[in-house]
Formats: structure tokens, C-alpha cells, sequence
């Protein structure tokens, strides 16, 4: 009987791990973004960042609250209604409800209406807490996905990190950061802006207050990984109809003419691609100061991420990472 069981058991385990990767493949076909809202007007910006970056009906959109575990769940009568029933169906008016709810507002004012697309709710075990995971899944007649979670995690960074194992995504988008350390103090305490950027395996975007602007800035060295990015932030930026100026900094005079080859060849490559190029520019000095100064007026900044660690970050430092933190727009870090 035991046996039995067993192989039962086994036979299970199999049939889940061969679902979640099929899951994981169809997903892969797709564009995915992660708006990661945090409870205050501010964060929800990312939303509609989201919003706009998803014009093609092959894109799917997440839009996740992580909330601490057992946040103002202590009342017995509530455990047990939560044990049975998913918060975001139930009516229940706590935070992370309220803002998931203002997120459908935003979306539907960015033209995005998911009021009569059939939906599906889910609700799964997470940390012992009585409410667990829940999440609502709106699909568009032509495909098209809108989730929103409700997460519960030891904290939202840790939460936002997991979530992206359960994705894949192609984008996370988080709003300003609150605090920013410098490397070594980062080694002991981040913020949530600060790790997720660090440690996310895909692109991230530090969605600041502008959408009142117009055009990507995409910045590159040159090398084989800033020519990637240079691709894959184009076609965004061409997707969305925004104007593309390329950019290059070098730092001395001596360094100009391999920076004007880098944004040339980077032009070449998108016209092949059958991209526009609206500008290119060049400048002198350290790159992470110019790109900041001369990106300021452009609705996103675009580097590329240098794949270091956190101890290669600490000796070396890193251009990508000095952008985000001093940067006075909305800045792309590409992967």
C-alpha cells in the first residue's frame, strides 16, 4: 500500500512539473511586464508605464501588492472567511485590496478595460498566512492577460523576487526609490527599489514622474552586451512610438572618435532593423554624470547592465547602477 502510495505520489510530482514547464514555455512567447505597486499614489505610475508598454495583445501585464505576512489578519472571524474565500473577490477593504482596485481604475483610464473580460480567481497557501496568495486573472478575448496579486511575503523585495520565479517576466517596473545605499552599505541593508534592481535576472524599470515626456535615450559603450540592449529597448521604444536618440559618452577627448563609432554602429543596426533614429550625441566626461545630465529632458533613460556582483559593483563600481540612483527621469536597465 505504501508502494503504492508512492508511486501515486511520484506520478503526481511528474504531472505538476511537466504542467508548470509548459506553463513556463507558453509564457516565454509573450511579453511580460511586473508593475510592482507599494500602497502610496506614487508607486502607481508604474501602472501606467505598464499600461503604455503594452499595446500588442501578445503582451500580459501583472500588476502585484506584497504585503507582510499576517498584516492585520488577527481576527479569528477574518482568518476563517480568508481561509475559504479570495480576498479580491471578497470584498474585504484592506490596503493591498484597495490599491489593486485603484490599479483597474488606471488601467481602464489608459485604455485598458478589463470590466468584461471573463476572469478567474485563484487563491494558494503562502507562510501559514490565513489569506495565503491571491490573485485575479483577467483574459481579453484576443489573449491578452491582466493579473493582479496580492502577495504575501517577509517583505516586498524578497516578494518581488519570487514572483519573477513564477513568471518568467520580460519587464519589471517599480516606482522612485526611497533610499539608496552606496555599494558597501548595500551589502548589509538595501532598499526594496535597490535589491530588486540588483538581483533581478531580467530588465528593470525606475519609473519616475515622467510621461510628461517623450523619447528613450538609449545609451551604449559599444560593446556586444550594449548593442543587445540597444536592439531590445529600440523595439520598445519603436513599439510605443517614442522617438530614439542614441547616446555615448567618452571620458577625454583622446576617447570621442570610439564613441562616435559606438552610437554609428548602433544606428546601423537599427536601420537594419528598419528603425528610426530620431538623434545621436556624444559628450565628454565621466559617464554615468553625462549621461544623467543630458537624459534628464527624455520620458526614459536607457543602459545596459553590466552583470557584475555585488563584490565586482563594490571595486568597480558600476555606470548602469550610478544612473538609476542619481538619474532625474524614468531609467531602463536592460538585461
Amino acid at each position: 500500500m505504501i508502494f503504492r502510495r508512492s508511486i501515486l505520489s511520484d506520478r503526481q510530482e511528474a504531472a505538476v512539473q511537466k504542467t508548470l514547464q509548459n506553463l513556463r514555455a507558453q509564457r516565454r512567447s509573450r511579453f511580460r511586464i511586473l508593475a510592482c505597486i507599494d500602497g502610496t499614489e506614487e508607486s502607481l505610475v508604474t501602472v501606467r508605464f505598464a499600461a503604455r508598454f503594452s499595446v500588442q495583445d501578445s503582451c500580459d501585464l501583472i500588476v502585484l501588492f506584497v504585503r507582510p505576512i499576517d498584516s492585520g489578519l488577527q481576527t479569528g472571524g477574518l482568518q476563517v472567511r480568508l481561509a475559504r474565500e479570495n480576498m479580491l473577490e471578497a470584498g474585504i477593504d484592506l490596503p493591498g485590496v484597495r490599491h489593486l482596485k485603484r490599479a483597474v481604475e488606471i488601467l481602464k483610464e489608459e485604455g485598458i478595460d478589463v470590466s468584461g473580460w471573463p476572469k478567474e480567481a485563484q487563491r494558494s497557501e503562502a507562510w501559514g498566512d490565513p489569506a495565503g496568495d491571491n490573485k485575479l486573472e483577467f483574459r481579453s478575448p484576443e489573449g491578452r492577460v491582466v493579473v493582479l496579486k496580492l502577495k504575501t511575503a517577509p517583505d516586498a523585495a524578497n516578494g518581488i523576487l519570487d514572483q519573477y520565479e513564477l513568471g518568467p517576466y520580460n519587464l519589471i517596473i517599480m516606482g522612485q526609490p526611497s533610499r539608496w545605499r552606496g555599494e558597501l552599505l548595500a551589502f548589509f541593508d538595501s532598499g526594496v527599489v535597490q535589491t530588486v534592481t540588483t538581483m533581478a535576472p531580467c530588465s528593470v524599470l525606475v519609473a519616475r514622474n515622467s510621461l510628461d515626456r517623450r523619447g528613450f535615450f538609449i545609451c551604449t559603450d559599444g560593446s556586444s552586451r550594449s548593442m543587445q540592449a540597444v536592439r531590445r529597448s529600440a523595439v520598445l521604444a519603436s513599439v510605443t512610438g517614442e522617438p530614439i536618440t542614441l547616446f555615448s559618452a567618452a571620458d577625454s577627448e583622446a576617447g570621442r572618435p570610439a564613441a562616435e563609432e559606438a552610437v554609428a554602429n548602433a544606428r546601423a543596426l537599427l536601420k537594419a532593423m528598419k528603425i528610426e533614429v530620431h538623434d545621436t550625441r556624444v559628450a565628454v566626461g565621466r559617464a554615468a554624470e553625462e549621461i544623467v545630465e543630458h537624459g534628464a529632458l527624455y520620458r526614459v533613460i536607457v543602459v545596459t547592465d553590466e552583470g557584475r556582483s555585488r563584490w565586482q559593483r563594490m571595486v568597480r563600481g558600476s555606470t548602469a547602477t550610478a544612473v538609476v540612483r542619481k538619474a532625474r527621469t524614468s531609467v531602463l536597465d536592460v538585461r
